[in-house]
């Protein structure tokens, strides 16, 4: 699930990924990758700060039974997103360097870090640690890798070849992974519906 989300995320039309693009046609892969890796110097204050906001939470039951619902509409409004998607449009004027700021700055400000983690990433984190613990890492660390991965890998292929942005094999990957996420969202839903004896 981690690597399904992060991967998803990776590539999906956004704020940061505009700018690993953006950076990439303006100056080259490096500042492209520079711009990819932000989420790991930004969201660990993120993640920490849901986690600890959620297991101090008296009805604990209750507030994971409304966060799963609440986070498998956000899943479905990002899969409807992805599906719907026709590739992705990049305005690369005056874009200056400095790429690793902007790339935090960007991550900081977008709203998608923060909701999927308070929503999404915090509840399955719990579900797994349940399990244990190194399920709950498993899943932030599958996270991760495929979330900056991805990120770092279109850098490099816009870098070769302009085009690839409106590749159909690059629109049907978007798609399929919205119906995944589609899938997950359900999930989810019937997740939080549990937590209320549903």
């Amino acid at each position: 699930m981690g690597a399904v989300f992060g991967l998803t995320a990776g590539i999906s039309p956004g704020p940061l990924l505009t700018l690993v693009i953006a950076e990439t046609l303006k100056h080259n892969k490096t500042e492209g990758v520079k711009i990819a890796i932000a989420p790991l110097l930004t969201d660990i204050p993120i993640v920490a700060v849901t986690l600890f906001i959620l297991s101090r939470m008296v009805n604990f039951d209750s507030v994971l039974g409304i966060i799963s619902i609440l986070g498998g509409i956000f899943i479905a409004y990002l899969g409807y997103d992805s599906i719907k998607t026709k590739g992705i449009e990049i305005d690369i004027q005056n874009i200056k360097l400095q790429s690793i700021r902007k790339g935090i700055i960007v991550n900081m400000l977008s709203p998608h870090p923060y909701l999927f983690w308070l929503m999404v990433g915090a509840p399955i984190t719990f579900k797994a640690y349940q399990e244990s613990l190194g399920a709950a890492i498993a899943f932030i660390i599958a996270f991760y890798v495929l979330l900056v991965g991805s990120k770092i890998s279109i850098a490099l292929l816009v870098d070769k070849s302009k085009a690839f942005l409106k590749n159909k094999a690059f629109i049907w990957t978007l798609r399929i992974l919205g119906l995944v996420l589609m899938i997950f969202a359900l999930l989810l839903i019937r997740e939080g519906l549990r937590y209320f004896g549903v």
